[in-house]
């Protein structure tokens, strides 16, 4: 039975950035308990592992009670139907974000009929902004302020030395 109160955000979240913070923020006065969860692609090499990506989602949402955050290498549909779900929440940055997460919507609307897929637009500001830019950001050691969420930059820089030191 799925909670019409309870919302899945999926994504890699390699890293996460601050427009993927600013949307969980506002799926927080829209839903009672969210689940903010790093899918693990394996079609995809991530520059993040798992743990790290968990360990920056927690960091970035450890002051919020209602916000639990995961990992999975499983479907969206079955882990929104796990949790008790009513929702999957994308949010999506441009029209082309809009017609892929519209096809993945179908997909989990026949997987799954009993929730429903809500896309919620980013704000302009935070447009630009994508994880693929802020590994650009990592890779040549330039500044991550305003594109990673203030209370998770010190997690990303930690795992980024330990990435150094493990050369």
């Amino acid at each position: 039975m799925s909670d019409k109160s309870t919302v899945l955000i999926p994504g890699s979240f390699d890293p996460l950035t601050l427009g993927h913070y600013d949307v969980v923020m506002r799926a927080r006065a829209l839903f009672g308990r969210i689940y903010v969860v790093s899918f693990v692609n394996s079609e995809k090499s991530g520059f993040f592992t798992p743990d790290e990506r968990l360990e920056i989602l927690r960091s970035a949402f450890s002051d919020f009670p209602e916000i639990v955050t995961d990992i999975s290498s499983g479907m969206v549909s079955d882990y929104a139907e796990s949790v008790g779900a009513g929702f999957v929440l994308k949010g999506v940055r441009s029209p082309g974000d809009f017609e892929y997460e519209f096809s993945l919507a179908e997909i989990e609307r026949r997987l799954c009929p009993g929730i429903e897929t809500v896309m919620l637009p980013s704000r302009p500001e935070f447009s630009h902004i994508s994880s693929t830019f802020v590994r650009e950001l990592l890779k040549y050691g330039k500044s991550l302020e305003g594109s990673v969420p203030e209370n998770a930059l010190d997690t990303v820089r930690e795992i980024m030395k330990r990435k150094e030191l493990n050369k």
